[in-house]
C-alpha cells in the first residue's frame, strides 16, 4: 500500500446555517469517518484518527465493484441503522470487532452503508486542492452506487433540511462551500456543522451501582493543563443490560481511593473511583451554566487511544 493516512478535513460547529449561492447542506450521519485507500492494488480503510479498520469491513474491499478510478482516496462515513435511523451504538457493534469469525458473521447481523462525501486522491492525482464542486462531479463519474455504497446528496435550502432532521430525531447537518479546497488536518469555517444535539468523548472517572451491578457513570473531559474536570452522570442511553454487567466486571481491578476529578461530582457519595481509562460517546441537551452537562445519554462505549488526547474541552 503506497498511500498513507490522512487526517481528514474536519468541520467546525455553528449554531445557523450560513447563507450564500456556494452553500449546501448534507445530513450530517451519525457513524463512524472512514476513509478508504485504493492504490491499484490494495485497499486499505482508516478512520479519522489514522486508525486501521481494514479488518471490520471486508465488504468494501473490493474497491472495483463500486468504484471505476484505478487509485482512489475516498472520504465519507461508515453507519448502521436501527430502524430507519443510524444508530452510532449500531455502528460500533462492528467498528469494535477484532476477530474474524465474528466479524463474518456481523456483516449480516449488523449491515453497514458506507456514505461517501468527498474525494481527496483519483487515479494518481491529488485532487485535495479543487473545489468541493469539482470533486463532487468527480465522485459522481467514478462512483456505482449499489444498496450498501451511497453518495451523500446536496440540498441547497439547509434550513429546510435541518427540520426534516429534527422531525425524525436525528443528529444534525453539515453546510459546506462548494468552493472550497479539501483542507488535510484542517478544521476551518468552510465547512460547518450545526447539531440539534451535541455529543462528545468522554473518560469515566467514577460509577454507581445498583444491587452490584453498575447502573450510571461519572464522566469528565480533560483541560488544556491534562486536569480531569467532572462534567456530569449518565445511567441512560443505548446500555444494554449485559453491557452494564460486563463494566461491572471490568471497573473492579480499576478502582482508586481518590476522585480523578478536580471539582466534586454531585454524586460522590455513592460513587466509586475508577481510573479514567474507559472512554463512552455521550449526548446531551445542553451545558448547564455549572458546566454540567444536561439531560446526558450514553451512545457507545468506544475503544480509542489515550483519553486525555481525546476526551477534551477542545473537541467539539
Amino acid at each position: 500500500m503506497d498511500l498513507k493516512p490522512i487526517i481528514p478535513f474536519e468541520p467546525i460547529r455553528t449554531d445557523r446555517v450560513p447563507a450564500g449561492p456556494d452553500w449546501i447542506a448534507q445530513i450530517k450521519w451519525d457513524g463512524v469517518r472512514m476513509l478508504t485507500y485504493f492504490d491499484g492494488i490494495d485497499t486499505r480503510l482508516w478512520n479519522r484518527r489514522r486508525n486501521d479498520r481494514t479488518m471490520q469491513y471486508p465488504e468494501f474491499l473490493d474497491v472495483r465493484t463500486y468504484c471505476k478510478a484505478g487509485s482512489v482516496i475516498l472520504d465519507g462515513e461508515m453507519i448502521a441503522l436501527n430502524g430507519h435511523k443510524p444508530s452510532f451504538h449500531e455502528i460500533m457493534k462492528r467498528d469494535r470487532l477484532r476477530t474474524g469469525s465474528k466479524i463474518k458473521q456481523a456483516i449480516a447481523a449488523v449491515p453497514v452503508t458506507y456514505m461517501i462525501f468527498d474525494i481527496v486522491y483519483c487515479n494518481g492525482q491529488w485532487v485535495n486542492g479543487k473545489p468541493l464542486a469539482e470533486r463532487q462531479a468527480i465522485l459522481e463519474q467514478i462512483i456505482i452506487p449499489r444498496e450498501n455504497v451511497q453518495i451523500v446528496r446536496n440540498v441547497s435550502d439547509g434550513n429546510a433540511l435541518l427540520g426534516v432532521m429534527q422531525s425524525h430525531g436525528m443528529e444534525g447537518i453539515v453546510c459546506k462551500d462548494l468552493t472550497s479546497a479539501y483542507a488535510m488536518d484542517g478544521k476551518d469555517g468552510r465547512w460547518r456543522k450545526l447539531k440539534l444535539f451535541h455529543d462528545l468523548y468522554a473518560a469515566v472517572g467514577g460509577v454507581t451501582f445498583r444491587d452490584k451491578v453498575v447502573n450510571a457513570l461519572l464522566l469528565g473531559l480533560y483541560d488544556d493543563q491534562g486536569t480531569f474536570f467532572y462534567i456530569g452522570h449518565a445511567g441512560t442511553g443505548k446500555v444494554t443490560q449485559a453491557e452494564w454487567e460486563r463494566l461491572t466486571r471490568l471497573v473492579e481491578p480499576m478502582r482508586l481511593k481518590e476522585r480523578p476529578f478536580l471539582n466534586e461530582p454531585e454524586r460522590s457519595k455513592d460513587a466509586v473511583w475508577i481510573r479514567p481509562e474507559l472512554v463512552v460517546k455521550v449526548q446531551f441537551l445542553e451545558w448547564t451554566p455549572d458546566g454540567v452537562m444536561r439531560h446526558p445519554s450514553i451512545q457507545s462505549f468506544v475503544e480509542t487511544g489515550n483519553p486525555a488526547s481525546i476526551c477534551t474541552f477542545r473537541q467539539n
